[in-house]
């Protein structure tokens, strides 16, 4: 059974740090690119950042891009997102995506979500 649980969120202030993380089960997860993406209250879903399956590279948005630091540890079948300097804007739910290209198309697996809120 795939499983993606995202944790680590909360209330912060502006300008503070949360860490996420996503735990992943049921599937290879070092053969999987993984992503964040994120949804604010009434609007649609916003990729934030990417991880290839081996770790080598990572993607931002330009919202989060100098703030948000992507990582994975294949061993632990971890992911990470250390968002740091957040404000207002950030606040949304926090989904983890798993992604793989496979013939016909993508094959994607998705967590249940964690609320970030960032509020003085």
């Amino acid at each position: 059974q795939v499983q993606l649980v995202e944790s680590g969120g909360g209330l912060v202030q502006p300008g503070g740090s949360l860490r996420l993380s996503c735990a992943a089960s049921g599937f290879t997860f070092s053969t999987y690119w993984m992503y964040w993406v994120r949804q604010a209250s009434g609007k649609g879903l916003e990729w934030i950042s990417g991880i290839h399956a081996g770790g080598v590279s990572t993607i931002y948005a330009d919202s989060v891009k100098g703030r948000f630091t992507i990582s994975r540890d294949n061993a632990k079948n971890m992911m990470y997102l250390q968002m740091n300097s957040l404000k207002p804007d950030d606040t949304a739910v926090y989904y983890c995506n798993a992604r793989k290209l496979r013939v016909g198309g993508y094959l994607d697996y998705w967590g249940q979500g964690t609320q970030v809120t960032v509020s003085s």
